[in-house]
């Protein structure tokens, strides 16, 4: 499948590639510094064309072959992101599947664009982190040299080590979903493992009880850690996915 090129508003290059067939269009948001390539991506992408389904997966910019340097970036900036991609590539009602911060752009979407979400599935969802787990977990010495250099580097269990800019910080205060009411009037499965080092379960219970819905469910899978990416993993995500498009 060749990759094709959104050109922003905001004047970014984003990368993505589009599966025709049936709506609701499910789309695929990728985690921090994940790209569409990764295996969840890929995996529901091939499940989705042999359901003749329609699926869109794409790279925020700073992301894989998107326009941008990964440190310019921020949650606001990929958020307008998808809302262009959104906006301007895909018609009709939506199935977002969000992975880690993902989750989080998944939350924003069904926030910005509630008309047209006909269900919502995350994975290891990692809403507010930018104030829940990288500031609440700062140093003063890594909270004093944010403010002197604008950035810190923090390493990474599945990556290179992470530069976290102030600017990432102080977006991510103005795109919490945790503080305000999240109304989800539609179906939504979120997914979790008990042994994931980057998402605590604590995280997923508290989206749970935060969040206000209709039908919402919460799965935790023993002994699976954030990448959720094993064949098991794979196949529940697949089974999510098709139990919104049923309810929904």
């Amino acid at each position: 499948m060749s990759t094709q090129y959104l050109d922003t508003a905001q004047g970014r290059r984003i990368a993505y590639h589009k599966t025709e067939g049936q709506g609701p269009t499910i789309l695929f948001l990728s985690g921090l510094k994940s790209d569409m390539e990764g295996t969840k991506a890929v995996a529901l992408e091939a499940w989705a064309r042999a359901q003749g389904r329609a699926f869109v997966r794409f790279d925020y910019s700073g992301h894989g072959i998107s326009s941008g340097e990964f440190a310019d970036g921020s949650i606001g900036d990929w958020h307008e992101d998808t809302l262009e991609l959104v906006d301007r590539v895909i018609e009709g009602p939506i199935l977002a599947v969000g992975s880690s911060m993902g989750g989080w752009q998944a939350l924003l979407l069904s926030r910005a664009r509630p008309a047209r979400m006909a269900g919502l599935v995350t994975i290891a969802a990692a809403p507010d982190f930018t104030e829940d787990g990288y500031w609440q977990g700062f140093t003063e010495d890594q909270k004093g040299a944010l403010e002197r250099d604008g950035y810190v580097t923090i390493p990474s269990d599945y990556d290179e080590d992470y530069i976290i800019t102030k600017r990432l910080i102080e977006d991510g205060r103005d795109r919490l979903v945790l503080r305000a009411p999240l109304v989800l009037n539609f179906p939504v499965r979120f997914l979790q493992g008990t042994e994931d080092t980057a998402v605590p379960t604590s995280q997923a219970i508290r989206l749970l009880e935060h969040a206000e819905g209709p039908d919402m469910r919460l799965t935790l899978v023993k002994d699976a850690d954030h990448r959720f990416s094993d064949e098991t993993c794979l196949k529940l995500i697949e089974q999510s996915v098709e139990t919104v498009l049923r309810r929904g």
